[in-house]
């Protein structure tokens, strides 16, 4: 599989759900569970983010060999961030 890469902050309620939505889904699918999941966390890891800084706004952001697929938008509920997390394993495959 390729490597999905996430953008994260520390106490974001929308990157919380991301990474319970990837539990959940590798829990589901045992074809995700080696899967590599990069969390880019923006406070501590700067440089890295910045390599994405013109493709998102919003995080989580979801990107699959440089390629976005999800960017959070205020309001994403839970169902619709883990569908977004099971587009990037599906893009990963």
């Amino acid at each position: 599989m390729k490597k999905i890469t996430m953008l994260k902050m520390q106490g974001c309620p929308y990157c919380a759900k991301a990474l319970q939505a990837i539990e959940e889904l590798r829990a589901e699918n045992p074809a995700y569970q080696n899967a590599e999941v990069e969390c880019i966390d923006e406070n501590e890891e700067p440089e890295k983010a910045k390599a994405y800084a013109n493709d998102y706004y919003y995080l989580p952001s979801l990107f699959v060999e440089g390629r976005k697929i999800y960017e959070a938008h205020p309001g994403d509920d839970y169902d619709t961030i883990k569908a977004a997390v099971a587009k990037a394993f599906a893009a990963a495959e």
